[in-house]
């Protein structure tokens, strides 16, 4: 598949809103240049989408909640898909089953494509009628939303695929070149934390989601955070110590979770060259967006569960940080070097060059200590889990109308991550962000670092 016109940016925009947007609209395209229309069309699992849903989607967004209101003289681009391409807005009428987006194969792909060029040209008419509003206007916070919106579903396309292409007994890769080389990371130590009355949430000006505000005030007792997220080698010391067999690390729901699935190790690790998964002789391999790898010891765990996340952190004797633990880590390095997370191992922005050169799409090893004062690799790598609920600040109030279901209506049953990960694009993350998933939930890039209380 070769990506259309709309790859290719134009030199200068007025605002801020239009190169956002257009640089958006093209990323999503350049994930899916290699893409087949098969690749596009299949669904792995209810909890996965198709590529080719995906880009149907983000455009039904910006037509549903900013075409439709905004653009004089709105008609739909076809009225079918306002149900085909609903997620979960109820506000916004009926929905086609999530489990069943698989099915769906009319439209084809270069009918979504088609649709796709629509809603993108009718976009840039709009912005740029509205170059010269207010940055708080209705219309431009609608817009933002719709940029950061689809910046998530490029991580899913990429998550979803990865989960596509392991079941295929082919185990083919997304793209060939694969980014490791032996690194170790060195000094891992625990950092310490004074803890007291601390503020926590976004500030400032831009872009935030409602779930992350308002910014208050929690207290924290001191604490000591590791100063990098535990790794594939870590996690096999703990496998190999029958970390799955004991049932005295998990909590109720995980082991239960444990012998109903038959859990042994993580998502996409297999062990090849014993009688068993359980024989120390083997070597585990895993599954990337690259193919079939052996593991490095030294690059961070991913496609752990909240579940596993937990076991692991008893059998260390230590816990999962808090969110809030988290994010006064984040801020304390972010104020001490600048460069934490603007060097992290996310996706690029993609505004310019080849994104198959340029993404490793695979956690790293940390290459260089870029400090001695602050827990490493805090963005970018891996999403971490944490210890806390997902639920609305203090004061938390959702956005009016449809669009307030994007967050609040699942603030219930799920746990927070935070940080970003080498799925997630460069300019999407900030320290007051905040991820979320059920506690099973393995098939995102989810990792894990370890915290502790101070005696």
């Amino acid at each position: 598949m070769k990506p259309n016109e709309h790859t290719k940016p134009a030199p200068h925009y007025r605002t801020p809103i239009e190169s956002r947007f257009t640089s958006v609209r093209n990323s999503t395209l350049r994930l899916i240049a290699n893409l087949s229309a098969e690749d596009c069309s299949l669904q792995s699992m209810p909890d996965a989408s198709p590529v080719k849903w995906h880009l149907a989607h983000t455009s039904w967004f910006f037509e549903t909640f900013i075409l439709e209101k905004f653009e004089p003289d709105f008609k739909p681009f076809d009225p079918s898909f306002k149900v085909l391409f609903n997620s979960y807005y109820n506000g916004v009428g009926d929905k086609h089953p999530r489990a069943e987006r698989g099915l769906i194969s009319r439209p084809d792909l270069q009918s979504v494509l088609a649709y796709r060029r629509n809603i993108t040209e009718r976009m840039m008419v709009l912005l740029a009628a509205n170059a010269n509003s207010a940055n708080d206007t209705e219309f431009l916070k609608l817009a933002w939303l719709g940029c950061n919106h689809e910046e998530q579903h490029q991580e899913l396309i990429l998550t979803d695929l990865k989960h596509l292409l392991s079941k295929n007994p082919l185990k083919p890769p997304y793209q060939s070149r694969w980014p490791l080389t032996p690194v170790e990371s060195r000094n891992k130590r625990w950092h310490r934390f004074d803890g007291g009355l601390i503020e926590v949430g976004f500030e400032g000006e831009g872009f935030r989601f409602d779930n992350e505000s308002p910014r208050h005030k929690t207290y924290l007792m001191p604490f000591e955070l590791a100063s990098h997220p535990v790794t594939h080698g870590d996690f096999a010391a703990f496998i190999a110590d029958g970390g799955y067999q004991r049932a005295e690390l998990w909590l109720s729901l995980g082991w239960d979770w444990v012998n109903t699935n038959r859990i042994e190790a993580p998502l996409y690790w297999e062990k090849r060259g014993g009688e068993s998964k359980n024989q120390r002789d083997g070597k585990w391999f895993t599954f990337t967006l690259h193919g079939m790898m052996e593991i490095d010891d030294h690059t961070p765990i991913c496609h752990i569960s909240f579940f596993e996340a937990d076991a692991y952190a008893r059998w260390k004797n230590a816990r999962l940080p808090s969110e809030a633990e988290w994010e006064h880590a984040a801020a304390f390095a972010l104020s001490g070097n600048h460069q934490t997370k603007q060097e992290a191992n996310f996706t690029q922005s993609l505004q310019a060059g080849n994104f198959l050169e340029t993404n490793a799409l695979h956690p790293l090893a940390l290459r260089e200590e870029t400090s001695q004062d602050h827990p490493q690799q805090l963005f970018g790598d891996v999403w971490e889990w944490t210890c806390s609920a997902y639920l609305g600040y203090p004061g938390y109030a959702p956005e009016a109308g449809a669009v307030g279901e994007y967050n609040g209506k699942f603030m219930c049953n799920q746990f927070v991550l935070r940080g970003g990960s080498c799925a997630t694009p460069k300019q999407h993350i900030r320290a007051s962000y905040r991820n979320f998933f059920p506690p099973d939930a393995r098939w995102q890039f989810s990792g894990f670092r370890l915290a502790r209380n101070v005696t």
